[in-house]
């Protein structure tokens, strides 16, 4: 009772050796996170470019910026607002080359440091939101913006990760 042949004992450990491998090996590059990078990217852009129209420092959902630190501000409210637009469409751009023929084109090198630059730039907000959601600094981002940083902060990484995957060279042994 309960014994089995070694036969089947040898197919159903061949069936470990394969689910195993499969739950493990997620080493295959994954297009969905670089678009939805790109979807964010741009939606970012389109906010900042709504209050460049109305020359307001901050973004549509975010804690207010007083009048005293926009007067206080280096530039010039409506090209700062430009500016980072044009930074999201770049932003946009550089996550749907990592998908396309373009991104293959170009130097894996390049990319790759491009690439880390934004997960720095872009990593590098979404960690104050998140912070600030969750702790507070002081900002005024919400326990909601934190979520959104975390899940900003994991789409690029999966995109960078994606990335790297797809143009690694294959090692043949």
């Amino acid at each position: 009772m309960g014994e089995r042949s070694p036969r089947s004992a040898g197919v159903e450990a061949r069936w470990v050796v394969v689910t195993v491998a499969i739950m493990v090996d997620r080493a295959y590059p994954r297009r969905w996170p670089a678009y939805a990078m790109a979807v964010l990217f741009l939606g970012y852009a389109l906010g900042k470019a709504v209050f460049a129209v109305q020359s307001r420092l901050g973004f549509p959902g975010g804690p207010p910026v007083s009048a005293a630190e926009a007067e206080g501000y280096f530039l010039d409210p409506a090209v700062a607002q430009w500016t980072a637009a044009a930074t999201g469409v770049l932003g946009a751009s550089l996550a749907l080359a990592t998908v396309t023929s373009l991104g293959r084109w170009l130097p894996r090198g390049v990319m790759l440091l491009a690439l880390a630059g934004m997960l720095l730039a872009v990593g590098g907000g979404a960690l104050i939101m998140i912070l600030d959601g969750f702790v507070g600094l002081g900002v005024g981002w919400q326990w909601h913006h934190g979520v959104l940083g975390i899940v900003v902060i994991g789409l690029l990484l999966a995109t960078i990760r994606s990335y790297e995957t797809a143009t690694r060279r294959r090692v043949a042994g």
